[in-house]
C-alpha cells in the first residue's frame, strides 16, 4: 500500500557490493535527478556550508528518489531537529560532521535512532511516516532497518578514540574526510600526505573491524587503491567540480580557436 522506499545504500552496502555517491552544492532538484539518472546510488547533500533551506531540501530529496538514487544530507551540528528533520523529508541516510569521540557517537544515536536503539524524537506525520498512514510500529521498525547514520572522521583527535567510535552500536557508517583532516595535523589541503592516507587505512580497518561500512571521497584515478583499502562507500565527483571543470575547458579551447583564427591574434 506505502511506497517504504529502501535504501539503496544499506541494500548495496550489506550485499558487500560498492556505493558510489555524488555530491550536490547546487541547490537544484534537477541536478540532483540527473546525477540519480546517470546512475549513482547515492546523491549527497549538504547543510553544513551550502545554504539550502529545508523546502529546497524537500524538492531535492523526491528529485533522487524520481531518479532511482538514495539522498544523504550532511546535517548541521544543531539541535536534536537539525539530525532528523532530513530524516523525515524521507532521505534515506545523514552524514554527520566532525565526530572527535565516542560520547558525541553515542549521542548522535540517541538523537537519531528509535527504541531500542535511541530515543529519536516521534511524528509519524512527514513524508517517512506516510503522514500518519503508516502504523507506528512499522514506522519505528522501518526507519531503524532502512535509514542509515553515517559519522565523520575528520580531525585527528578523533584517532585516540576510534575504535571506541566505531564500536558504537546505530553508527552505520563511518566516513574519512581527507580534506579537514590534512588541515588538522599541518599540512591543509595534503591529501596525498602520507600522515592522511595512513589515517584513512586505520579507520577503514576500523570500521570493518567493527562491523561498520567505511566511506570516503575519491576519484576514478584511486577508486581501485581506496576499495583495497575497504572503502565501500566512495564518494566520486561533485556538480560543483564538473560544471567548473567543463566551463573552464569551453572557454580555453575556445581561446585557442580565436587565437588561430582572429587576424588581431593570429601569428
Amino acid at each position: 500500500m506505502w511506497n517504504l522506499n529502501r535504501s539503496r545504500t544499506l541494500d548495496k552496502l550489506r550485499r558487500g557490493e560498492t556505493v558510489l555517491s555524488f555530491k550536490s552544492n547546487l541547490s537544484c532538484p534537477r541536478a540532483v535527478e540527473i546525477a540519480a539518472l546517470a546512475g549513482f546510488d547515492c546523491v549527497w547533500l549538504c547543510c553544513e556550508h551550502v545554504p539550502n533551506d529545508w523546502l529546497t531540501l524537500e524538492r531535492q530529496v523526491l528529485a533522487g528518489r524520481a531518479g532511482g538514487a538514495d539522498i544523504m544530507v550532511r546535517v548541521e551540528r544543531g539541535s536534536y531537529s537539525d539530525l532528523i528533520k532530513p530524516l523525515e523529508l524521507n532521505a534515506s541516510g545523514i552524514l554527520v560532521p566532525h565526530v572527535i569521540s565516542a560520547e558525541e557517537a553515542r549521542q548522535i544515536v540517541r538523537h537519531t535512532r528509535f527504541y531500542p536503539l535511541g530515543r529519536r524524537p516521534a511524528d509519524g506525520g512527514n513524508s517517512d511516516g506516510c503522514f500518519t498512514m503508516l502504523p507506528f510500529a512499522e514506522y519505528i521498525r522501518f526507519a531503524n532497518e532502512n535509514r542509515f547514520v553515517m559519522i565523520q572522521v575528520e580531525d585527528s583527535e578523533a584517532l585516540a578514540e576510534l575504535d571506541e567510535i566505531c564500536a558504537v552500536p546505530g553508527i552505520d557508517a563511518v566516513f574519512f574526510g581527507p580534506g579537514d583532516f590534512s588541515q588538522s595535523i599541518g599540512v591543509p589541503g595534503e591529501i596525498g600526505h602520507p600522515e592522511v592516507k595512513q589515517a584513512r587505512k586505520l579507520v577503514a580497518a576500523a570500521a570493518r573491524r567493527h562491523g561498520k561500512f567505511a566511506a570516503t571521497v575519491g576519484g576514478t584515478a584511486n577508486l581501485g587503491e581506496l576499495w583495497s583499502e575497504g572503502y565501500r562507500f566512495i564518494n566520486l565527483a561533485a556538480d560543483v567540480v564538473t560544471l567548473a571543470e567543463q566551463c573552464r575547458r569551453v572557454v580555453e579551447n575556445a581561446a585557442e580557436v580565436l587565437h588561430e583564427y582572429d587576424p588581431a591574434t593570429a601569428g
